[in-house]
């Protein structure tokens, strides 16, 4: 491993970082500056859809960077209209904002609902958020999120946020019963950084009928789990429902910074001249990065790939360690995969490096698999040919340790 000995002193110390710098990649590998090579089961955290130096991709933003890299939005971006229109066409939806990140686009989000809100003449917008929810680090996605771990040094919160558990339709009524103030629902389909859990289909219906019924706008965050990362281009599309607002990001630019809003009738014409806007998001390279990448995940058929080979290590993992004690389950939708240990694991994600396969834990206890869509079935077994050892590893020394433990506790005992 390329070992580095400490962060830099000029860059903010934010990040627990691995001890590893990358130099380069080619599909689903990646090598370190020593030259070592890694299996790319990360993505970049769910971004790098087409993997990397996509052979179709890296001459279009070639191409783009000598022609125009940015233009503000005084003037017409003609590939803005071709990726909204694209997006609108996906989604069934209308109308997009760009901007450059997720938390940009979930912060849209959260203003297209007070506007919604004031124009009916609420002065005081509430808007429904989930337990174990993740929406971004500003001070309004920070408190849309539901983990009091990173909003902890941060208070006040903002106010205007309602929070309720994951797929009980009753909780919501109850927690909003006689407030004339709710003005949106907002949940990530399956939430990423909460551990892969998914909204059940039946339930994302009675939340959008809900809305129907309260004149609600429903958000939906699809900024990890959308882009055919589960199989369809957006995953609430498996309950056959359309949201009002939709952020996007990640996946959609294939590794350029990119965020979008997509809007539905009810919500594409709440923003105004003046009402919202940014500098970098739109950007010509931005726009043709997500022009292309769309393309080519049609092109070669990545959704129907997104779901053969995400079947497959589901079902591989099940069978090698979904017996295991200390495996509570196993979650994957598509590409995108959660298997979730009773114990909290986050050794597996350094000792995974150093065995040249790159994931994350999240949640504590989720370790979570996002690789690039263009994976195979036979990287997928790679991946399982590394990643399972590491967990019955992992679990056969933490239960022999608890075993031991508990046999000292007991002669202790005994002597005593």
């Amino acid at each position: 491993m390329s070992l580095l000995k400490a962060e830099s002193p000029h860059t903010m110390n934010t990040y627990g970082r691995l001890p590893v710098a990358m130099s380069h990649g080619k599909g689903v590998r990646l090598w370190d500056v020593n030259g070592k090579c890694y299996l790319d089961a990360l993505a970049g955290i769910a971004v790098n859809t087409l993997g990397h130096g996509h052979p179709k991709l890296v001459p279009a933003l070639q191409e783009q960077v000598a022609k125009m890299m940015h233009c503000c939005n005084y003037y017409h971006i003609p590939d803005q209209e071709r990726l909204a229109a694209k997006l609108a066409e996906l989604a069934g939806m209308t109308n997009t904002f760009f901007c450059s990140s997720g938390l940009e686009a979930n912060e849209a989000a959260i203003k297209l609902a007070r506007k919604f809100g004031h124009d009916k003449g609420i002065s005081n917008p509430q808007i429904i958020v989930y337990e174990k929810a993740f929406h971004g680090r500003s001070l309004a996605t920070l408190s849309a999120t539901g983990n009091t771990k990173i909003q902890k040094g941060f208070e006040p919160l903002v106010e205007g946020f309602i929070r309720v558990p994951l797929n009980d339709i009753q909780a919501i009524e109850a927690a909003t019963k006689d407030n004339p103030n709710v003005v949106a629902v907002f949940f990530e389909t399956i939430q990423g950084e909460g551990g892969i859990n998914p909204m059940h289909k039946d339930y994302l219906q009675e939340v959008r009928a809900l809305c129907d019924k309260r004149d609600w706008l429903l958000m939906i965050d699809e900024v990890q789990c959308g882009m055919g990362r589960t199989g369809k281009w957006f995953a609430h599309q498996w309950a056959g429902i359309k949201p009002d607002v939709m952020p996007l990001a990640k996946g959609l630019g294939s590794g350029v910074p990119i965020g979008a809003v997509v809007a539905g009738p009810r919500a594409a014409h709440i923003f105004q001249p003046g009402n919202h806007g940014t500098t970098f998001g739109g950007n010509p390279l931005a726009m043709r990065a997500g022009v292309e990448t769309i393309r080519i995940i049609e092109e070669d058929a990545l959704l129907d790939n997104a779901v053969v080979v995400g079947n497959h290590l589901k079902e591989e993992l099940t069978k090698n360690v979904g017996h295991l004690k200390g495996v509570k389950e196993i979650r994957a939708f598509g590409l995108m995969i959660g298997i979730e240990l009773d114990v909290p694991c986050s050794i597996i994600m350094s000792q995974a490096l150093e065995a040249g396969l790159l994931l994350s834990v999240t949640a504590d206890s989720v370790i979570r698999l996002v690789p690039p869509l263009i994976l195979s079935t036979k990287e997928a077994d790679e991946i399982i040919s590394i990643l399972v050892p590491l967990i019955k590893a992992f679990l056969d020394e933490h239960f022999d340790s608890k075993s031991s433990s508990h046999q000292n506790l007991t002669m202790q005992k005994e002597k005593a």
